[in-house]
This record gives C-alpha cells, sequence and structure tokens, in this order.
C-alpha cells in the first residue's frame, strides 16, 4: 500500500498525516519532545499506525516540515531506519512551485511555506494565512501566487508565560472566552486583555495587509490557538486546522520525481521496534 507520512514539526507539537494521494486518511497530534530518540518516534508512530490498522511498512514516502532543527535529524534516522526512505524535508533547494520574494528566502520557515502552498492551492490569491501557533505568524501570497512576506508576533501561549512570570501579583489563568470585556476578577480581567487583545491584533494588522495589497483577499486561520479565537475574528473567513499538513502533501507531490535519487541514497534497511 504506497502511503505518505507527512510530518509537520512545530515547537509545542507534531501533526502527522497519513495520505494515500490527495486522501488524508488519518491524522494525530503529539507532544513535541527534543529529546526523544528515533527509536522513541517509531515506536510511538507504530503504536499510533497500529491503532487504525496500519504498519510502518504501509509507507513509502515521508514528509518533514520542522522548525525544530534538533529533530531534523532524528526523523532522518526514523524515516530510513524504519520506512527504508529518505524523506523530503522542506527547505533551500526544495520545489514549491512559490517564488519567495522574502530579501533572504532561507530565513522564511518551512511551516509558512506549506500554509501559504496549500492555501494558494485551496483558495486562489492573494491570500493571507494567520498561523495561531506559538508564535502568531502572518503569510502573505499575491495574486499570482508568490509568498511576498508578513508578519511575526509572540504567540498567546508565549505571552501568557510572560504575563505570569513577570508580573508578581499575576499567575496563570485558564484560557477561556470570558463573558464580557469588563472582567470582574483578576482571572476574568487577565482572560479579557489576552484573548479579545489578540483579536485585535490580528484584526488590525489584518486591515493593513490588506491595504497594502491594494485588493481583497482571502483570509485563513489554523495553528493550536485558532480554537480558542476563531470565533471573534471577523476578518477570518476560514479555519484550516490541517493547513500545513495539506501544503506538505503538495510539495512532496512536486518533487515525486526526485523519491527514486532519495532513496538510492538510503542504505539502511527497513526494520520496525
Amino acid at each position: 500500500m504506497n502511503l505518505l507520512l507527512a510530518l509537520v514539526v512545530n515547537n509545542t507539537q507534531i501533526k502527522i498525516g497519513l495520505y494515500q494521494g490527495a486522501d488524508l486518511l488519518h491524522h494525530w497530534r503529539v507532544a513535541t519532545d527534543r529529546e526523544k530518540t528515533d527509536d522513541e518516534y517509531a515506536m510511538l508512530l507504530r503504536a499510533l499506525f497500529a491503532s487504525v490498522g496500519r504498519s510502518l511498512g504501509d509507507v513509502d514516502g515521508v514528509g518533514i516540515s520542522s522548525v525544530v532543527p534538533p529533530l531534523l535529524d532524528t526523523l532522518d534516522r526514523l524515516a530510513r531506519t524504519y520506512l527504508g526512505t529518505a524523506p523530503l524535508v522542506v527547505g533551500p533547494g526544495v520545489r514549491t512551485g512559490m517564488r519567495i520574494l522574502y530579501e533572504n528566502p532561507k530565513e522564511v520557515g518551512a511551516d509558512r511555506i506549506c500554509n501559504a502552498v496549500a492555501a494558494y492551492a485551496k483558495y486562489g490569491g492573494p491570500v493571507i494565512v494567520v498561523d495561531l501557533g506559538t508564535a502568531t505568524t502572518f503569510s502573505v501570497v499575491s495574486a499570482e501566487g508568490d509568498f511576498v512576506g508578513g508578519a511575526i508576533a509572540p504567540g498567546i501561549g508565549i505571552s501568557v508565560d510572560a504575563l505570569a512570570e513577570h508580573a508578581a501579583q499575576l499567575h496563570r489563568v485558564e484560557l477561556v472566552r470570558p463573558r464580557q470585556a469588563i472582567g470582574r476578577s483578576t482571572v476574568t480581567a487577565m482572560q479579557s486583555g489576552i484573548l479579545f487583545g489578540f483579536v485585535g491584533q490580528v484584526e488590525e494588522i489584518l486591515r493593513r495587509m490588506q491595504d497594502e495589497l491594494g485588493a481583497p483577499a482571502g483570509t485563513i486561520a489554523t495553528g493550536g490557538w485558532a480554537d480558542l479565537i476563531i470565533r471573534e475574528l471577523r476578518g477570518v473567513q476560514h479555519h484550516e486546522p490541517l493547513l500545513g499538513l495539506e501544503g506538505l502533501r503538495i510539495i512532496f507531490e512536486r518533487n515525486r520525481d526526485l523519491a527514486g535519487e532519495r532513496n538510492r541514497e538510503a542504505a539502511a534497511p527497513l526494520r520496525e521496534p
């Protein structure tokens, strides 16, 4: 069975997708652990696969998008040792089908590229992707399908941690939507400031980007914190939790003709933990 294993590695979570062609058969989210070995990740994958009646031997291709450099070698060894294939890693030299118009294209994270590719493939351009993860990133794609730039801000979780760490009388709070903007306790006041503050930040940056584009742009939210504030974002049209996985799949397909060359370099035999 020819399946693609797609791994989108972010700072707090790894999104795992199992594709057959363009169809996403199964997907999971696990915590990012920089200390885990390739053997430990292989055991985790084996258990996830077994839970849906699959085996590691079903996989014939692996794609990796990572913003956590220490894990790249770990996952590369995992693919070569346990899956018998050299992975496609999104980075310089990989065909994305999208021009990167950054002053230094190598500075653009693989996660933003995957988001942008999937957004343009599904909705066309211009389009703006708001990724509400560890950082809040905005990625802008032109009508012609070029990655033209964006913005990066601290994420919701980082901001909550910083507030609790640097304000002696404030503590970490559960992030839920408060009933009103005027908080009547320290907890609800913090919930209001954090949640509605981020809504305002996203809306204002989107407004400015739309103005600079000079044309209406589609808007998409993704990332782990999107679930919390998506209902408050009047300027966001679509919510796509698995956008990065889909972008990775598309990029893998655009480089599939290189698979044979990569696999000739993968000398380690297939084995399962």
